[in-house]
């Protein structure tokens, strides 16, 4: 299950409605899907999707989605280094970034600049959607990486990060989140 971190105000919420309203209020999609099916390590790209279809379809559908993909980033990902500090450094796209995690975890951190800066551990059934050129970054984990999650898009193109280089994201380095 999710948990939203507020580190400025030191606040944790860990029920799921009450994050659905906090994100859902600052234009941040945020839902719970079902994710019981367990993949095998060397379960691909089209198993995966196909697991999903029955949920993907008509949001994809909805939401005029043209394509979807599967990550998945592990201890075995090369040059993981290199691209979490890719991910890490405060960026924007110009498309809905939206991913549907159907195993492990990732950390998004969101500066909306009218508040403190937030983020959301998103982990198994999580389903979010940051809006267009909103400022966010994220985190695999700095070590045992383990995200497998479903990527959403209009166009692939719009993907691509816009660094803001704010460096805002250094000042929260030794985040934690409270278990």
């Amino acid at each position: 299950m999710a948990v939203l971190s507020i580190p400025d105000l030191n606040i944790t919420e860990r029920d799921p409605q009450k994050i659905r309203e906090f994100m859902n209020a600052r234009g941040i999609f945020f839902d719970q899907w079902q994710a019981d099916v367990v993949f095998e390590d060397s379960a691909d790209q089209e198993e995966i999707l196909k697991a999903y279809e029955s949920s993907l379809s008509p949001f994809m559908e909805a939401g005029g989605y043209q394509t979807a993909d599967v990550i998945t980033i592990n201890k075995l990902t090369e040059n993981y280094e290199a691209i979490r500090a890719k991910f890490l450094a405060e960026h924007t796209h110009s498309e809905d970034e939206i991913r549907f995690f159907v195993d492990g975890e990732g950390l998004f951190w969101f500066n909306l600049e009218t508040e403190p800066v937030f983020n959301l551990l998103c982990e198994k059934g999580d389903l979010i959607s940051v809006p267009e050129g909103t400022k966010h970054w994220f985190d695999a984990g700095e070590t045992n990486p383990f995200v497998k999650a479903i990527r959403i898009f209009i166009d692939m193109s719009g993907w691509v990060p816009h660094y803001t280089e704010s460096k805002l994201e250094q000042r929260f380095n030794d985040f934690r989140v409270a278990r």
